[in-house]
């Protein structure tokens, strides 16, 4: 039962579908359950981020997603319309469905939002061992990216892209995003490189490393199946992550006219 256990928080904190890895159903498309208590939408700063230590912390790392996402916009002439973050306790709703605690945190694209429950960052400390200020700040990254994907029409584009093909091919126009989303993870590291501490990118890596598709599939059922990957393998997940980082450039996060991956 630890395994497994491992296997979700791992799957999860990481926007990797844990159903899809377990055999179960997603929860996109699910029945909206009740909510337990109303989110709290912060845009960077105001209600919500004075909560706690983490909340603030999240909120700074939103801030610190816009600057650097402003500027790369401001540099082609662009506005970046800056996503809102929402916290919320056990259950709450968002434009996508329920968002639950054991979904952790995701971006969805119909609002326009991050949803997080702050309480899973307590989960993936206690039960992992893998808390930290960059691990946190890693996984709001990594959605703010799904937004600039949004916003550009790059996320419509490959939902109409994936209705079309077979389900193979749609899993691996989903891997080129979650990569370009990680890319875009490490172009925002790069950009804050003042703010990081010692380790922190070493910390990043081993944390690509531990949620690849390839890793979790082989804890969760002991083999893999490449054709039902979502996210990357392990060594793509870091190399994307190390690309967006060493180049500081949005235009080398190209996941989908990279021949390799």
């Amino acid at each position: 039962m630890g395994g497994l256990v491992i296997v979700v928080v791992l799957a999860l904190v990481f926007g990797v579908d844990p159903m899809q890895l377990l055999g179960g159903l997603s929860q996109q498309g699910g029945v909206a359950v009740p909510q337990q208590q109303a989110p709290s939408a912060v845009p960077g700063e105001g209600a919500g981020c004075e909560r706690s230590d983490l909340h603030r912390f999240s909120c700074t790392v939103l801030a610190d997603t816009e600057d650097t996402w402003n500027t790369i916009f401001q540099q082609s002439g662009q506005n970046y319309p800056e996503p809102t973050l929402v916290f919320y306790a056990g259950l709450g709703q968002s434009g996508c469905g329920a968002a639950q605690s054991a979904t952790g945190p995701f971006y969805c694209p119909a609002d326009r939002k991050i949803y997080i429950d702050t309480s899973f960052f307590d989960q993936l400390e206690q039960q992992l061992g893998a808390g930290g200020d960059f691990a946190q700040a890693y996984v709001i990254a990594h959605e703010v990216g799904h937004h600039v994907q949004t916003v550009t029409g790059l996320s419509e584009q490959l939902r109409r892209e994936q209705a079309r093909v077979g389900k193979t091919q749609a899993n691996a126009l989903q891997v080129r995003m979650e990569l370009q989303a990680d890319c875009y993870a490490g172009l925002w590291a790069r950009s804050n490189q003042q703010h990081l501490e010692a380790g922190d990118i070493e910390e990043a890596l081993t944390a690509a490393n531990a949620i690849g598709d390839d890793r979790l599939q082989r804890q969760s059922q002991g083999y893999v199946v490449p054709d039902s990957f979502t996210h990357g393998t392990s060594a793509q997940r870091m190399n994307w992550f190390k690309r967006g980082y060493e180049t500081g450039d949005p235009n080398q996060c190209d996941t989908f006219a990279a021949r390799e991956l």
